[in-house]
């Protein structure tokens, strides 16, 4: 597969993630059935792959090391930091409150992710404000 197939690939999967992760934040705010149904929590699954292999292949592609691409190293923070507050938004154990806080700071995470990708930049869309 070319670079440009799956640069598509990862960029296609991302916004189904972002799309997903967006739509089950806010139904489970909202208290919504659905969530518990086995695509609802297969499909997720299925599509972070896609998005993490076709991660790692551009890697390769590209011969990137993290230690030496300071913009990668910083989009892999960031997504360990978009887990962990995602988890929090999407456990009903914790108040709404807090899932609330934590699906908006996941949101905001996800933006700054997408930014340092576009802009190869650690700073990501700060690179423009501060």
């Amino acid at each position: 597969m070319d670079y440009a197939t799956v640069k598509l690939i990862h960029q296609s999967a991302v916004a189904l993630s972002a799309i997903g992760f967006a739509s089950r934040g806010w139904a489970s705010l909202r208290g919504a059935t659905w969530l518990s149904s086995r695509s609802a929590k297969t499909l997720p699954h299925v599509v972070d792959t896609v998005l993490l292999a076709s991660a790692l292949t551009l890697a390769w592609m590209l011969r990137l090391n993290p230690v030496d691409s300071t913009w990668l190293t910083a989009k892999i923070l960031g997504l360990l930091l978009y887990i962990a507050l995602g988890m929090v938004a999407l456990r009903p154990r914790f108040s709404i409150a807090i899932r609330a806080c934590a699906f908006a700071a996941a949101m905001l995470v996800l933006g700054w992710i997408a930014s340092v990708g576009l802009l190869k930049s650690p700073r990501g869309i700060f690179a423009f404000l501060l």
